[in-house]
């Protein structure tokens, strides 16, 4: 493998059925991408030197101990990253954190969850009583 002279996005491929699809898309910006799977992330990071990652989605849970990561380099580059449902909870847990120790064994994200009504007033309420979003009242 050579290293490019153009700009590069890394895609990480945590086993996404729309990999090739995402990768299509951003090369139909104009922007030059390769996809390696996580196995490899790490060594394709180094090679390719990009200019942004794509962490794609995959059919695993962080919650499960021993489930794939993106290589701790690519959170300590400072590079902007794009995560896409799996890659998403990779984000919340970087190399070599885990959540498998606070979750019980075979909890996934999917299992069923308790729940209960607060009679506090909503978290994302604004002084007028409607409901603002996250992002701008958080």
């Amino acid at each position: 493998m050579t290293i490019p002279n153009h700009d590069t996005v890394l895609i990480i491929d945590f086993g996404s059925q729309v990999t090739q699809l995402i990768a299509r898309r951003v090369r139909e910006t104009g922007v030059y991408c390769e996809i390696h799977p996580y196995q490899k992330a790490d060594e394709a990071f180094l090679k390719l030197r990009p200019k942004a990652i794509i962490l794609s989605g995959g059919p695993d849970s962080v919650t499960r101990e021993g489930s794939p990561r993106a290589p701790e380099a690519v959170f300590q580059s400072g590079l902007p990253i794009m995560a896409i449902c799996y890659g998403q909870q990779t984000t919340a847990v970087p190399p070599p954190y885990s959540l498998a120790a606070w979750w019980k064994a075979g909890t996934r994200q999917s299992s069923a969850a308790r729940i209960s009504r607060s009679r506090k007033p909503p978290r994302f309420s604004t002084s007028s009583g409607k409901w603002a979003s996250a992002i701008r009242s958080g």
